[in-house]
């Protein structure tokens, strides 16, 4: 497998709080990189460094070996990086269909030039995560479950070969998870990489070929999920001393 993105020991300031420190990592083509750590540990932050969002105090993002770093968001969306929304905003008053449509338009390449093309493109997203049905609905309409998937059909829209995910299971029940991680793997079938965020631990140990681990912004561990998991450091950090 080829190097899709590369971190380099990226460090992020917020005045005298140091959010991520010096991490370095990368996510090989066709891989789902998990992200895990504790409320607080850095990750959002480290997923908005690579999307563009946030810029980085020190370091230095590389997609497809080249440096990405003084790039904007919108550009890196065009080239290929695009992301999941911890925090689901919707654009208010603009139908689900409507909602992806934009994603399609402003994507990788550029997007789609014309809206009825964009609105096909949409609908088949939706169609992907399960939201065929709710295409006239509006998007603000949608309850939680309905928000994670419009989440990733609007990122799946741009057509991205790396596609960040930020807790797109979170608040969800068991039958809504397992629905979620098989939407993820057939994503991983078309060839997109993926670093998602997750802290239902049973769902990033089956999802992920290797974690990530983040604590107080450092990396503490990297590896297969099994090695991982049972690292020490690992557990007193976020899983506890006392898990079996």
């Amino acid at each position: 497998m080829s190097t899709l993105l590369e971190v380099r020991h990226v460090t992020r300031r917020f005045a005298g709080l140091v959010a991520v420190n010096e991490v370095d990592f990368s996510l090989q083509q066709g891989e789902i990189l998990g992200l895990i750590g504790p409320n607080g540990a850095g990750k959002t932050t480290l997923v908005s460094l690579i999307s563009g969002t946030l810029a980085p105090s020190s370091g230095d993002v590389l997609f497809q070996g080249e440096s990405i770093t003084a790039v904007p968001a919108y550009r890196r969306a065009r080239l290929g990086i695009g992301r999941t929304f911890q925090i689901m905003r919707p654009f208010p008053g603009l139908s689900v269909l409507d909602n992806v449509a934009v994603g399609a338009l402003f994507g990788r390449g550029g997007g789609q030039a014309k809206l009825g093309l964009a609105r096909e493109q949409a609908r088949a997203c939706l169609d992907f995560v399960g939201l065929g049905r709710n295409v006239d609905q509006r998007a603000d309409e949608l309850g939680g479950p309905g928000r994670k998937r419009l989440e990733l059909a609007k990122a799946l829209a741009m057509q991205p070969k790396v596609l960040l995910c930020d807790e797109v299971m979170a608040g969800l029940n068991h039958v809504e998870i397992e629905e979620v991680i098989e939407v993820i793997r057939k994503v991983r079938e078309q060839g997109i990489s993926i670093l998602v965020i997750e802290h239902v631990i049973k769902a990033i140990k089956s999802l992920s070929d290797r974690l990530l681990v983040l604590h107080h912004g450092e990396k503490i561990a990297e590896g297969t999920p099994d090695v991982v998991l049972s690292n020490p450091a690992v557990i007193q950090a976020y899983l506890g001393r006392k898990r079996e």
